[in-house]
């Protein structure tokens, strides 16, 4: 789970990685045996039975630095990924982060740019709410309306759905579900986990590999059943960019 891709200096919300630090990473998963791909096709390759050397990458929110310092190096080692944009904040700035920095998201080229380009196109909603907090007009309009105007963007129905603040519950995992997302990212969902709520680990600018391999390590003792679980009473709210444990130190 990555976020921004740029200038590391000012990251109160510790959600920006470095390009260095990117190639860095991604040379660690080329070294492995490991290439990155997009979500969907981690699920279409994990129903295959293929998907042993695959690891699934996302970014979250859109920003524009994916497509000039991401998409280059995920292309030149024959990674790609699943981007989570934001269509009713296209071109516009990560307002929602209160202590900033800013940082301009993707425009309506840009999206068809990194599309055109392999990458996948998924859906974080329109304007990056707190879907456990709203109300049925509005919690529809940010599942469904967004993947309306991923559709008239790209030309195609986005198959996945990443929950903004990582925040679902029981009301909000079978509204994305109805909308006709065939999947969906989450943080950490506990009990909700499942093709509606995958989990993902935190990568950020601290991550090197040994870092990388604990995290890989610890993910797949938690692997969910890819199914939708029964629902759960009460809402799963979990930040993007999560205080973690103490991990191994080193360099890549």
């Amino acid at each position: 789970m990555y976020h921004s891709v740029g200038d590391c200096r000012d990251d109160p919300y510790r959600i920006t990685v470095s390009p260095r630090r990117l190639a860095r990473q991604l040379r660690w998963l080329a070294r492995h045996g490991l290439r990155g791909v997009g979500v969907g096709d981690l699920l279409a390759a994990h129903a295959a039975g293929t998907a042993g050397r695959l690891v699934g990458l996302t970014f979250d929110d859109g920003y524009d630095d994916f497509r000039t310092h991401a998409l280059p190096l995920l292309l030149a080692g024959g990674h790609t990924a699943t981007v989570f944009v934001l269509p009713g904040r296209l071109g516009d700035e990560n307002v929602w982060d209160p202590r900033g920095p800013r940082k301009r998201l993707l425009d309506a080229a840009g999206i068809r740019e990194i599309a055109a380009a392999g990458m996948e196109i998924g859906s974080h909603g329109l304007l990056h709410r707190d879907l456990t907090r709203l109300h049925e007009v509005s919690l529809t309009a940010e599942v469904r309306g967004s993947r309306r105007r991923i559709e008239d963007l790209t030309g195609t129905a986005p198959a996945g759905f990443c929950y903004p603040y990582g925040a679902l519950d029981a009301r909000v995992l079978p509204a994305v579900k109805a909308a006709g997302y065939a999947y969906a990212c989450a943080v950490a969902p506990g009990p909700l986990a499942g093709t509606h709520a995958l989990p993902r680990d935190y990568a950020g600018q601290a991550d090197t590999g040994p870092r990388l391999a604990a995290k890989r390590w610890r993910h797949r003792l938690r692997r969910p059943v890819l199914h939708d679980p029964p629902p759960a009473d009460g809402p799963q709210r979990h930040p993007e960019s999560p205080t973690l444990p103490a991990l191994p130190g080193g360099d890549t």
